[in-house]
């Protein structure tokens, strides 16, 4: 991986991220595919029809169904998928955190019941990075240990101690493949843990930076806490984050969070936000949300948004749209879907231009303006 800040507007970065499979600036903008398919879109609607450069899969999902092996022999994700840029991957530990009743953190890594048939199973920082090296991803999250917000001192202090103590394992594991061979073009980002608390924050982001990893995430937000409160200790944090290695903010957001994110020097954002709001019927537009299972929408013939490049707005009315929507048509799904994650790497480019030319702060006025009018 090579990764090279180019131009800075404040704390605001734009760089350029080169992996093993695609060439993409930051910041960007990760659309979810967590089973290894983006919700009803395929590999040509990312790559052609959404010029999507990087996405995300996770590895707790792909463990348990087909099985890291089925898809190593069937050539890892790119291969499987038919989708030929990047692909992030997770840990799992957060999936294994959320939806298991019965997970159990302890100092070896997490035991949770599969969600899928009960059966036990258990993370640690060498098995989750095994998983990950099958699945071929580009860059690879190492486990952490999670929690939930709002948390006791005791237990944020515990979760740092985790996190920093898988960290140095899983570090060590991966120069030990390497050396075996595998694992060569793949790279690996640590997760910041610490809550809202910026002591334990800067004391687990002091002690990953100094290992070696190939950059840095910020884990344990948008879990409870309220907005500012995760802007704010993500400003926090940037000091204590290496300015030559990607920084990328775990599970965030909506567009709004991604701008107030990128102006403080994140590099890198994932959320399901844009693919689930579309199958909900809330689509994302530059004046706000837009409700199309609203009835004021039958029969409008304009698209969802003026002027807006994506494929279903070149195609579709709203009417159209809230047809299919009330007929419960799958391909409105699919549509919709197209529809915000359009309208979400746009941002990301026009945060891009921004930095380059010096005027992100003009821009997030804009950004703004148009939603309050």
């Amino acid at each position: 991986m090579h990764f090279k800040i180019k131009y800075k507007d404040k704390n605001a970065r734009l760089g350029e991220l080169i992996t093993a499979h695609s060439s993409f600036q930051t910041p960007a903008f990760m659309p979810v595919g967590t089973a290894a398919a983006v919700k009803s879109l395929d590999a040509n609607d990312l790559s052609k029809l959404l010029d999507a450069k990087i996405i995300l899969a996770n590895t707790y999902h792909l463990f348990l169904r087909p099985g890291a092996e089925v898809i190593k022999r069937l050539g890892g994700l790119h291969s499987f998928t038919g989708f030929k840029g990047s692909f992030l991957t997770d840990s799992g530990g957060f999936q294994a955190f959320s939806l298991s009743k019965n997970s159990k953190p302890s100092e070896e890594g997490i035991a949770f019941k599969s969600h899928i048939d009960g059966s036990l199973h258990l993370f640690t920082p060498k098995s989750v990075l095994d998983t990950q090296y099958a699945l071929n991803s580009d860059l690879m999250m190492i486990l952490d240990d999670l929690i939930a917000l709002p948390a006791k001192k005791d237990r944020i202090d515990l979760s740092v101690k985790r996190t920093i103590k898988w960290a140095k394992q899983s570090i060590k594991y991966h120069k030990e493949r390497q050396k075996e061979g595998i694992g060569l073009t793949q790279n690996i980002f640590a997760i910041i843990q610490g809550g809202t608390d910026y002591e334990a924050r800067r004391l687990c982001a002091n002690e990953l930076a100094g290992l070696g990893f190939d950059g840095l995430a910020i884990g344990g937000l948008s879990v409870g806490e309220e907005n500012q409160a995760m802007y704010d200790t993500v400003e926090a944090l940037m000091p204590f984050m290496p300015e030559n290695r990607p920084r990328y903010l775990m599970g965030v957001g909506s567009p709004e969070d991604l701008v107030e994110n990128v102006e403080r020097g994140v590099d890198l954002f994932d959320c399901v936000m844009p693919t689930r709001n579309a199958r909900n019927g809330t689509l994302f537009t530059k004046e706000g949300r837009l409700n199309i299972k609203r009835a004021e929408f039958i029969g409008k013939d304009d698209p969802i948004e003026l002027n807006c490049e994506c494929y279903t707005c070149k195609h579709y009315s709203k009417g159209y749209l809230n047809h299919l929507f009330r007929a419960k048509e799958l391909s409105f799904f699919r549509l919709a879907s197209l529809h915000n994650l359009h309208y979400y790497l746009s941002i990301m480019k026009s945060m891009q231009v921004a930095i380059k030319e010096g005027k992100f702060s003009e821009f997030k006025r804009d950004f703004y303006h148009k939603r309050s009018s």
